[in-house]
């Protein structure tokens, strides 16, 4: 029988590079890749247990693969193995479960699985070791499926234990990548004509707290205490042919004057700052276990704006976290309009068995959620066009990614550094060309219409 495999990848970046890089190994042993509404001999489902949603669409995917094919080799791997792992042992829909520090020998699962005849009738579930380990589980890519930007898992784990967050318990403490391994995977992706990395993790400001450090490395770099970030991002910018280098979302307390002053000093890096927030009201934040307050994390987006140009700043925010009023909603929306960030994903709290918060009393009305969920969402907007509209005299840099169809139109469309998604007329146009603009007018939500500077 032709081997082949088709994957679906559910929620975060780091979940997108363990996919790219297990396609790289089944492709390496023979296998072709299809997509995964066609038929394959093995569906690869990475999964996400972020939220009760993110649970639901995860079974509804290894359910839907073996509806595709009734006797191919159903494998659930990532987040969701880590904290269901009973109840896929008991579905019969899958072969596979693949906890999340043995994604990198998935392969070698699947082939033994067939050597043994393991796929019988009942289809009990076999399930590969899913503890976690103490160290960086190691995983390469020299493609991705994106074809202009390449996500660099740089780290795993996280040790913060937010009273509403499951994934320390999913994904385990922190373990880091050498510099040296990152510097690799970089340099062959450049090799290969991708111009932009996005450093990504579980927690990447903890990147190399797990490392030993020299007593002069123990400058000011807020509680994490160590330049393993920074150093990593100066010494990535010295890789050829590297012309972009976007950062993951980060911690508010590494943001630093030390690390601010090195970062802007950095051609490559995307103004870019994605700053965890999830909520503008100091109750709040101590109930969920958030390390710091409003006054500091103001105090971190005005130093990021001292040193860039309008930078975008983007945050999330979680609404109707338990114990939240009508009076802690009001100092949140306020923060929030305060900052003028360029963008926001809000959430609505969904509780997760397993965490604190899922026992704190006064749980939050669904309605109540969604109402004030809209209300965020309606000043997220106006935030968004705000910010575009401040930039619209900046001159823009912009990878072109994909053709796209706007209002029956054909363009050209891309990031700028800033994020702003971008479309210029199309003539001459190729995906993974840089070039510059101005913003000229916005096309819908998602797209402003560029003309471009020659």
């Amino acid at each position: 029988m032709k081997k082949t495999v088709a994957f679906c990848t559910l929620g975060c970046k780091v979940n997108q590079y363990e996919t790219d890089a297990m396609r790289g190994s089944f492709e390496a042993e023979g296998y072709e890749v299809k997509e995964f509404s066609q038929e394959a001999s093995v569906y690869v489902i990475n999964t996400c247990t972020v939220t009760n949603m993110a649970d639901r669409k995860s079974r509804q995917m290894l359910h839907r693969a073996r509806k595709k094919n009734p006797d191919g080799i159903i494998v659930a791997v990532g987040c969701y193995v880590q904290a269901a792992k009973e109840q896929l042992e008991e579905d019969t829909m899958i072969d596979l479960v693949i906890g999340n520090n043995m994604k990198s020998q998935v392969v070698q699962i699947v082939e033994q699985y067939i050597r043994d005849n393991k796929q019988t009738e009942d289809r009990d579930a076999y399930v590969a070791d899913i503890a976690h380990d103490h160290a960086y589980e190691a995983m390469h890519i020299e493609t991705v499926s994106e074809h202009t930007r390449a996500y660099i898992k740089i780290q795993d784990g996280c040790n913060q234990f937010c009273s509403y967050c499951i994934i320390p318990y999913a994904r385990g403490r922190v373990r880091s990548r050498s510099m040296e391994d990152i510097l690799q995977e970089v340099q062959a992706l450049t090799a290969n004509g991708y111009k932009e990395i996005v450093l990504t993790g579980i927690h990447i400001s903890s990147y190399g707290l797990d490392f030993e450090h020299t007593s002069d490395e123990q400058e000011d770099y807020g509680p994490f205490k160590n330049s393993a970030l920074i150093g990593l991002i100066e010494t990535l910018s010295e890789v050829k042919g590297l012309e972009r280098i976007r950062l993951g979302s980060l911690e508010p307390r590494i943001i630093t004057e030390n690390f601010v002053k090195r970062l802007s000093k950095v051609p490559q890096i995307c103004p870019h700052f994605h700053l965890s927030l999830q909520s503008g009201c100091d109750a709040t934040l101590k109930r969920m276990n958030r390390h710091y307050t409003t006054d500091l994390y103001l105090e971190k987006c005005e130093l990021l704006r001292q040193y860039f140009d309008r930078p975008a700043l983007t945050t999330d925010v979680i609404v109707g976290f338990p114990g939240e009023t009508e009076e802690e909603f009001a100092r949140t929306k306020e923060f929030l309009a305060k900052i003028h960030f360029s963008d926001m994903h809000v959430f609505k709290y969904s509780k997760r068995h397993g965490t604190k918060a899922a026992d704190m009393p006064n749980q939050i009305d669904p309605q109540i959620q969604t109402e004030r969920s809209e209300k965020l969402i309606t000043l997220g907007e106006k935030m968004k066009n705000d910010f575009i509209e401040a930039c619209k005299d900046q001159e823009q840099i912009v990878l072109i990614e994909e053709e796209a169809e706007i209002n029956g139109i054909k363009y050209m469309t891309g990031h700028s550094k800033n994020y702003i998604r971008c479309a210029f007329e199309s003539d001459g146009l190729v995906p993974n060309m840089v070039i510059k603009g101005t913003i000229n007018s916005k096309l819908n939500e998602e797209f402003v219409f560029c003309k471009r500077i020659d």
